[in-house]
């Protein structure tokens, strides 16, 4: 069976909720980092590309009607190369991926590129349409994250907590302290701030252009670290999703509503050798697994036993572990129930979500270009990336240093 690997990537620094990317479309997001990648690649001619497949959670405004496809006519692939969008709501851009490597081992192509784009900032308000004529029970909800046009039957089977409440959830249902959760998020900052400080997060990053007025101007640093906080900080700042006086998840030690747009090139070996590249890591195993909606957060634990299992590996031979910081009481709770200390260095060693931010569709692609690179700088062989997903899921993948 033909194997799959990422041969490069790029993503383009992650701005915060109406910050530095807000003027920019989606479509204009993915189009960028395709279109950097491919210019680091002179020896690929565009149509060798068999399909693009980008991930993308929202698809409720400009990032409609099939943003892949939209994205790589922009960046100036030729008509003949497809594109799909999947969605499977943060895990997207990581499902892309994996979507990208089954073709590969199965045989149907030898180059693609995958990724994914979410421009949180630009998400629109959408307005349900009367099923009678006259109707007065329209609903209007913000796209940004979240639920909207619930079914009453699913919200009667399994509720319809929203994503800092299925945190809540986790923090009761495992018993972790406020304390843990602040320590945890400030670790997160620190990380990311040493990592941009040294250049490592640069590596990852394009630069984009963006109009303001009449000139423009250049961004290429993630806007929404968080440099000086610290526990005693983030300490401070009232529960955002529970007012009992029991609730534990703030602003400071959740991800945030983000921009951004990450591509990926995966390929065959054959085509490896037309490349005349060397691969930053193979794609050796992935899994999906489903959990109770009300504790979405959990759902790493069974998805990283399912893609370890697969590869043949345990955790403890993983040297890397990029596992999505939706909520710093999710990743907790995730390490805790796959044995890990609540400050195992293998956890993004340069940062997470916390940090860096979370935009949806982009984030999953983001954590496999990071592990891969991490293995790369540190010469470590073998990476876990995994993330939970709304609705109750978890996405896995184990990628290996060549």
């Amino acid at each position: 069976m033909p194997e799959a690997f990422i041969v490069d990537g790029i993503r383009t620094p992650i701005g915060s909720f109406c910050g530095s990317l807000s003027g920019v479309r989606a479509d204009d997001l993915a189009a960028h980092v395709i279109k950097e990648l491919l210019s680091r690649h002179p020896a690929l001619a565009p149509g060798m590309i068999e399909d693009v497949i980008l991930g993308c959670a929202n698809q409720a405004g400009e990032d409609n009607r099939n943003v892949a496809r939209m994205a790589l006519l922009l960046a100036g692939l030729p008509a003949s190369v497809p594109g799909e969008t999947v969605n499977r709501l943060c895990a997207s851009g990581m499902c892309a991926s994996i979507n990208a490597a089954h073709s590969i081992m199965a045989g149907e192509g030898d180059l693609f590129i995958a990724g994914g784009v979410e421009s949180m900032t630009r998400a629109p308000y959408v307005l349900s349409k009367g099923a009678t004529p006259f109707a007065r029970n329209a609903e209007l909800f913000d796209t940004s994250i979240g639920w909207r046009f619930i079914n009453p039957k699913l919200r009667e089977q399994y509720g319809t907590d929203s994503m800092g409440e299925t945190a809540e959830n986790l923090a009761a249902k495992y018993q972790i302290a406020r304390l843990d959760q602040d320590r945890f998020a400030a670790w997160s900052q620190h990380k990311a701030a040493a990592a941009k400080a040294s250049g490592r997060l640069g590596k990852e990053i394009c630069a984009i252009t963006i109009a303001a007025g009449k000139e423009q101007r250049r961004f290429e640093h993630d806007e929404f670290i968080r440099p000086d906080s610290n526990a005693e900080i983030l300490a401070k700042l009232k529960p955002a999703f529970r007012t009992d006086g029991k609730g534990t998840v703030t602003a400071g030690n959740s991800s945030g509503l983000n921009d951004g747009a990450c591509a990926l090139l995966i390929s065959s070996e054959k085509s490896l050798n037309s490349l005349a590249a060397k691969p930053l890591a193979r794609i050796r195993s992935s899994a999906t697994a489903g959990v109770e909606p009300r504790i979405m957060g959990i759902g790493p634990v069974e998805a990283s036993h399912k893609a370890l299992r697969r590869a043949g590996l345990k955790l403890s031979e993983v040297e890397v572990i990029e596992i999505n910081e939706a909520f710093a009481v999710q990743v907790l709770a995730c390490c805790r129930e796959l044995g890990l200390a609540d400050n195992d260095p293998r956890i993004n060693p340069n940062g997470g979500a916390i940090a860096l931010g979370h935009p949806l569709g982009m984030s999953g692609a983001r954590l496999l270009l990071s592990a891969a690179r991490e293995l790369e700088a540190s010469q470590k062989k073998l990476a876990l990336c995994t993330m939970c997903v709304g609705v109750g899921q978890g996405v896995a993948v184990v990628l290996e240093r060549v």
